[in-house]
């Protein structure tokens, strides 16, 4: 080649790759949420199974779909929508019928996802989305928790078979989860109990150390800012441990605040979502502070024992906002005078 032939190509920074694509992290992170799936499975047999496994395919599925309705190319190889499902169907409760988990995967990448352009564009967790329509909808079905059975792994509840639109039936319930037990009855939960999930609750709520685990994975390999989940356990701890020394008998303490509920599970995987989180570092941290503040007062002081989902969801919608109000400066430039 010619010298003269030869292009220069001038282009902004970064200049370097980092070999970090979209795939590469969501697969890692569907790697992460592995051994929380196959814990929830093993804890709560094949209603589990099922339920993950509409949860993924009713995404996955809606995802292709809608990109071959609308002429692009379908982005189900990037692994962002496996990820969805795994996180939508970790927060169902297991032996959520059939039909309601495929309706809210639908919802959760239709409406959560695909209206707003797709992956990149979501300003809410598109799990969190579905899940939150599923809860608006079938209040009772999301409220009802299966029990464990010693046949879980032979046999399939009769809630997770009910015929569309009709309301399931439970061949048995289980008590109420540690949380509820908590705010109506003042009954606390054994902290060994909550760290290994042998507890009701939604599917994901099974093991906190596999949770942490996934995460400390995640930001070993520079995948998660470790700044947002931080910064909602230690509000978490401190503001419920500052509760519990004004009144004890009334409010629960940091440990069964931590490791109860949906909270590992939304602190680590759901908060940290890229997309509807903060960019800067000092926006991760007040909005992490925001979704802690959130839990406790909607756990302590709302009408439902659990507060995650509305405390992440309220402050993705803040989050932009964040990052434009702490907006660093550039160097030598003045601050703008208010007009008078």
């Amino acid at each position: 080649m010619k010298p003269w032939a030869k292009t220069l190509e001038i282009r902004s920074s970064p200049h370097i790759a980092g070999g970090k694509s979209v795939d590469v992290i969501m697969y890692n992170v569907a790697l992460a949420l592995l051994p929380v799936s196959a814990f929830a499975i093993y804890t709560f047999g094949l209603a589990a199974l099922i339920t993950l496994t509409t949860a993924v395919a009713s995404c996955v599925v809606t995802e292709h779909v809608l990109c071959r309705l609308t002429g692009r190319k379908t982005s189900v190889g990037d692994w962002s929508v496996v990820v969805t499902g795994l996180l939508y169907g970790l927060t169902l409760p297991p032996g959520l019928a059939i039909w309601m988990v495929a309706v809210g995967g639908i919802i959760a990448v239709g409406l959560g996802k695909f209206l707003f352009g797709g992956l990149g564009y979501n300003p809410f967790n598109p799990a969190l989305v579905g899940r939150a329509l599923l809860q608006a909808a079938f209040p009772v079905a999301m409220t009802t928790w299966p029990a464990m059975p010693a046949d879980r792994f032979s046999q399939v509840p009769s809630s997770t078979l009910a015929f569309p639109f009709t309301e399931p039936t439970y061949d048995s319930v289980s008590g109420a989860t540690p949380l509820a037990n908590w705010k109506f009855d003042r009954v606390m939960t054994d902290t060994g109990d909550l760290l290994t999930g042998y507890v009701s609750g939604s599917t994901g709520e099974t093991c906190a150390l596999l949770i942490l685990l996934g995460g400390v994975y995640l930001i070993m390999r520079r995948m998660m800012s470790w700044r947002v989940p931080l910064a909602i356990l230690l509000t978490v701890a401190i503001f419920s441990g500052i509760l519990q020394m004004v009144d004890s008998t009334r409010f629960a303490g940091p440990l069964f605040m931590l490791f109860s509920g949906g909270l590992m599970l939304g602190a680590v995987f759901m908060a940290t979502d890229m997309v509807a989180s903060p960019i800067t570092h000092l926006g991760c941290v007040l909005y992490g502070v925001l979704i802690g503040v959130l839990v406790v007062v909607i756990r302590v002081w709302g009408g439902m024992p659990e507060g995650v989902m509305y405390a992440i969801l309220l402050s993705n919608a803040v989050s932009p906002h964040i990052d434009n109000w702490i907006q660093p400066r550039v160097y030598g430039q003045k601050k703008k005078e208010q007009p008078s």
